[in-house]
């Protein structure tokens, strides 16, 4: 098999089986919204931050040094794989082991007393996805796709499985809906008092398959812990981490800020993990979105890195964001103008409806998100990575002050602002430094009118009150194909002029 043919076949097993594990995830949603109040599902949605966060913390930049040192010439390839699976191995155990002993006082300081049993289970979770963050990397590096393509989606199919089990099944049988002949084999292993508690035990579970499924990587190394050797590579390492950190704090600080810097009583009625828990599950909605950019990026990023030395690389490059902006600004249109029909599937409890009106704004945020992935290759192209740093640090900055103001001001619309204007702000800054330093022709103008009018027609069909259901939904759907024939009309590709002679 040649290297491209390999490349293409690796490439479509991570990228399908990713894919496929995130809309299973995703399909978890409209089962929380259902069973969990709101404020129960900010506490999933609150943790679930912290745990984005530490799972930076954890591995600190290793497995991308890895990768990178194991790629010099002469690199003894087993005896680095033993050097730094023994350091994350020990920074993981300490690191967990912490988590553990304060589990109680971090409980309390989070206003969950009595659930540091929650701190406990996530501290194990963060070790063991640390520790076999090394494994996988390996499993990659021997070009081993199917293995880690099959052993993420058995987690995810057994962390799915679990919570149908506990928080389906359990809970209706042991409510007496079902099955009332094994409601006391149910009652010796279900406690209804665990809450969303269920939520981070199945996700430990998961977790724990890990380590029979690799068992043959996690036995097969010499423990070493050998300082002069890691030093360079923590010294490679410590940026990416700062970087990582940077970009969790623009993908999901806002949840656990709004908690704390949400005025007491802003809506009435309702507590701030409430607001936490309405704006965590209408933030899904941007899922449709992030599935899309997902994809794009499993495909497209070989591929610029295969075009940088053709000579037309920047013409295909501008067409690649153009198409691209245009399917996500279809996908931003049709969503947004349907988000009351998809809510209905996806928000099982009303009071979770309340937070509708952000899902345009995120939807939006993250089109900016995937225009900056694609606007980002002039700086890997040209190895100035450090740009990319620059950038997300600035959009941290962003986020945290913006946050800091709008909260306070208009609750959890503020949150879903900041993250567009962080979003846009890394895509235009990115767009423009790119000018300087790596030209591509993209029109940038022309997206901008196309984004404006589909922005215009999501305005459209929120404010022009139509009050029959059916001819609402006629109307919003008849402006989503509107919008997509409308840039097939304009946008398609139309056959050169033959010249006579």
């Amino acid at each position: 098999m040649s290297i491209v043919k390999k490349l293409v076949s690796q490439t479509a097993v991570y990228g399908v089986s990713s894919i496929l594990g995130r809309v299973l995830t995703f399909l978890l949603v409209p089962l929380y919204t259902r069973k969990f109040a709101a404020a129960e599902y900010g506490i999933v949605t609150e943790l679930f931050s912290y745990v984005a966060f530490f799972n930076i913390l954890f591995t600190y930049g290793m497995e991308t040094t890895y990768f990178r040192f194991a790629h010099q010439p002469g690199a003894d390839r087993p005896a680095l794989y033993g050097k730094v699976f023994s350091l994350l191995l020990v920074t993981s155990t300490l690191f967990s082991g912490l988590l553990v002993v304060l589990a109680t006082p971090i409980a309390n300081a989070l206003h969950y007393p009595g659930q540091d049993k929650y701190i406990i289970w996530l501290a194990l979770i963060l070790g063991v996805d640390a520790v076999t963050a090394i494994p996988f990397a390996r499993l990659r590096l021997e070009n081993k796709a199917r293995k880690v393509a099959t052993v993420r989606f058995l987690n995810i199919l057994v962390n799915v499985g679990l919570n149908l089990f506990f928080i389906v099944l359990c809970r209706d049988v042991y409510a007496g809906k079902y099955l009332p002949g094994l409601r006391p084999l149910v009652a010796a292993i279900y406690n209804p008092a665990l809450g969303v508690g269920y939520v981070f035990l199945a996700n430990l579970v998961a977790n724990a398959l890990y380590v029979p499924l690799l068992w043959r990587e996690l036995s097969d190394f010499r423990f070493k812990l050998d300082l002069a050797v890691l030093r360079p590579m923590l010294k490679y390492a410590y940026p990416l981490m700062l970087m990582g950190l940077a970009g969790m704090v623009n993908e999901t600080l806002d949840r656990p800020l709004l908690k704390y810097w949400l005025p007491e009583g802003f809506y009435p009625g309702q507590s701030n993990m409430t607001a936490v828990g309405i704006y965590g599950a209408c933030y899904k909605f941007a899922m449709f979105m992030q599935l899309v950019i997902q994809a794009f990026r499993y495909a497209a990023e070989p591929f610029f890195f295969s075009q940088s030395t053709e000579k037309n690389s920047p013409a295909t490059f501008a067409l690649i964001l153009k198409w691209f902006t245009l399917c996500c600004a279809f996908i931003f249109v049709f969503i947004s103008l349907n988000a009351e029909d998809f809510a209905r599937f996806l928000l099982g409890r009303p009071e979770y409806r309340a937070g509708l009106g952000i899902v345009p704004v995120l939807l939006l945020a993250n089109l900016f998100l995937g225009m900056y992935y694609n606007l980002s290759v002039w700086f890997k192209l040209t190895d100035k990575t450090y740009f990319g740093t620059y950038i997300s640090f600035g959009g941290a900055a962003l986020t945290i002050l913006l946050n800091f103001f709008l909260i306070p001001l208009i609750g959890y619309m503020g949150s879903a602002l900041t993250t567009l204007a962080c979003y846009f702000m890394m895509a235009m800054v990115c767009w423009y430094l790119g000018n300087q330093h790596y030209p591509i022709p993209y029109p940038m103008q022309r997206l901008g009118l196309w984004l404006l009018l589909a922005i215009g027609l999501v305005a459209v069909g929120w404010y022009v009150p139509v009050a029959d259901y059916w001819l609402r939904h006629a109307f919003h759907l008849g402006l989503s194909a509107g919008f997509a024939g409308l840039v097939f009309l304009v946008e398609r590709p139309r056959p050169a002029a033959v010249s006579v002679g």
